[in-house]
Parts: structure tokens; sequence; C-alpha cells
């Protein structure tokens, strides 16, 4: 089976069919250990990424009492009660904030972060990232896990002292500086089906730099699941196979620690049931 996964994503349903009756055939003597081998991204490379932000119900209201964002007056537990009851209501009646990621981003699960000198404080964001598996536009939220052909892992690398526009504050925020430099987007290191995850918003998800456990968390904590991304996202843009979703982060990031990524830090990032990524981060 001579096909790059993007090709085998193409035409997702007959390609799973056709690995499952490959693998019957397989020599368990023909494997090879994942030591001796060089890992590349899963889905190398997706045309299109798309990244949900401001997902996890703790990561945003722990941001918002950080930061000290909301109404004037009000202690730290008054504030959290404040955001907590904005993400309630966000829930209710809002929608996913969806941006984009050049694919130049996408790195391997165990390739090194070259950290760029264009930020002093990279930040990571363990995520769950979607794999879809077929062509779709303006999909219903009933039918959009249909469109899942996997899952994998993301690291969504950030430099938090870019996203803010200083020079013109009424441009906001400035995610292609700050979340598009090389590397900052290792993907897999597998694409594991979902026939293969049997609840993708109950999955363990844990982070840690240099062995310090920072994000520690479930997939449980999004405020938009799946289904309602997919839709969102397929409401504005055409989603192709090979496309990655990246669901959003939970909380922990190094924004919330004061404590960003340096030389010689090495990230160990797990999703439950897709494996681990592991970063060293070096400077050039």
């Amino acid at each position: 089976m001579d096909k790059s996964v993007l090709q085998l994503l193409e035409n997702w349903n007959e390609s799973i069919r056709a690995i499952s009756g490959f693998l019957d055939l397989i020599n368990p003597t023909d494997w090879h250990d994942e030591v001796d081998l060089h890992f590349h991204p899963p889905v190398d490379l997706p045309r299109q990424v798309f990244c949900t932000g401001a997902n996890y119900r703790k990561h945003v209201v722990d941001l918002t009492v950080d930061s000290g964002v909301g109404p004037e007056g009000m202690n730290k537990d008054e504030l959290r009660k404040w955001a907590e009851d904005m993400m309630d209501k966000r829930v209710a009646s809002g929608e996913p904030y969806v941006f984009t990621k050049p694919v130049s981003t996408i790195a391997g699960a165990y390739d090194d972060l070259i950290l760029p000198p264009t930020t002093e404080k990279p930040d990571w964001e363990l995520e769950l990232a979607v794999v879809i598996g077929k062509e779709g536009y303006n999909i219903d939220v009933a039918d959009a896990m249909d469109y899942v052909a996997g899952y994998t892992i993301v690291n969504d690398i950030s430099a938090r002292d870019l996203i803010p526009r200083t020079d013109y504050k009424m441009l906001g925020t400035d995610w292609f500086r700050s979340k598009g430099q090389p590397g900052f987007l290792p993907l897999g290191p597998y694409l594991v089906p979902k026939v293969f995850v049997e609840n993708p918003h109950d999955l363990s998800m844990r982070l840690s730099v240099s062995g310090q456990t920072m994000q520690d968390e479930s997939t449980s904590d999004m405020l938009f699941k799946i289904e309602q991304q997919i839709a969102y996202i397929s409401k504005y843009a055409k989603l192709l196979p090979g496309d990655v979703i990246c669901t959003g982060s939970p909380a922990g990031n190094g924004t919330h620690y004061n404590r960003f990524l340096k030389n010689g830090d090495v990230m160990h990032a797990e999703i439950e049931g897709l494996g681990y990524q592991r970063q060293k981060c070096v400077t050039k």
C-alpha cells in the first residue's frame, strides 16, 4: 500500500477497511522498535489547520483571574465567580472562537523545538486534535462526527509576548506572529482511528516541562464539543480530508505559572490512548 496518509484520508472509509485487512497479514516479526524509527507528523502535511481558542472552562477562568480582566473592584474569588458565570452564558448562547495556523508550523512528535529569537515567552498548549476524513460544508451538529477520521496530539506553541499588538492596539491580537512560527505545532505521533477512541470527550491530558507537571486535566472540560466545532468551522470554511482541528487547551499554561520555555527544557505531553510527544527545547 504505497500511499501517503493524506491520500488514504481522501477516501477514508475505503482506506480503513483496507488497512484492517492489511494488518491481519502482517507478521509480528516484521515490526520495528519505535526507538529505531524517525517519526514524521502522521498527516504530512494537512491542507488546513484550524484552532479553537479559549475552549476549556477552567483554563479561561484561570486566565481571567491571573490577568485581572473583569469588572473593577472585585477580589479574586469574586472575579473567579464572575468568570465562571460568563463561561456558562457563553456555552448557552455563544459560539466557538476559531483561527487558523500555517501548516509550516507542523513538526514531528519527537523533533526538537527550536526556540526563535523573536519571543521571550514561548508557551505550551497541549490539545486533542481531530483529523477530518471527508469533505464537508455546512455540516449539521448531528452529523459532524461522521466527518472524523481519527485523533492525534498537538501542542499549540504560542509566543505570549507577541499576541497583543502594541503598535496599534485596535488591531487586538496577532495570532500569525504568536502562533505561526516554524515548529510551533508538534503533531502526532499517531493518527488513531476514531473506532479506537470510545469517548473523545473523556480523555486524560498531561503535560510536563523538565519533569514538573504543568497540565493535568481532561477533555471533559471543553466548552464547545468536537461536533459543535466542526459545525461552526464548516459554516464558514469547507473542510477537506486530512484537515486538523486543534480543539483547545486545558488549564496550566506557562502564563498561569509565569514560567515559559527555555533552552534545555524537555516537554512530555500525553493524551490517554493516543501516545505521547517529547520535545527538547533548543536555541540556535
